[in-house]
């Protein structure tokens, strides 16, 4: 019996603001319904029903979400999850905006928008992880 190939999945896209927000609300509220995540985006913006469908079949098409039709109201969930998508997302900026250097990147983050104490201290932990990476081994 012959082997069908396993099928790749394609790198998703880059979602647009508008899609960023739906994948917010998926990322809080787990799978959801039109309706479900129509109703969270009203709250901070009027946005209409058929608005949301439209995106969420956009999205489906790009690979960002998958559908569930095996109840009346389909149910949509992500195909990523937050941490994935911002990795792709700042891999793509990185490379697009700042030719590769994390360091500009960060450079210019923390110019553009001052950091808390608390992301500081955060930073600090992960920039001292990154240059002793045995430090947190006890072998």
């Amino acid at each position: 019996m012959k082997r069908r190939p396993t099928p790749q999945r394609k790198p998703a896209l880059r979602p647009t603001d508008s899609e960023l927000a739906i994948l917010k609300v998926l990322w809080r509220r787990g799978p959801s319904t039109v309706r479900e995540v129509q109703a969270e985006l009203e709250q901070r913006e009027p946005t209409g029903y058929t608005t949301v469908l439209k995106l969420l079949q956009i999205m489906t098409e790009k690979q960002l979400v998958e559908r569930d039709e095996s109840q009346r109201a389909h149910v949509y969930r992500t195909r990523d999850s937050e941490q994935a998508t911002q990795r792709h997302l700042i891999g793509d900026l990185l490379d697009r905006a700042f030719d590769g250097s994390a360091a500009t990147l960060v450079m210019q983050a923390l110019s553009t928008r001052p950091a808390s104490d608390q992301e500081m201290t955060e930073i600090r932990e992960l920039l001292d992880a990154a240059s002793n990476p045995t430090a947190g081994d006890k072998s």
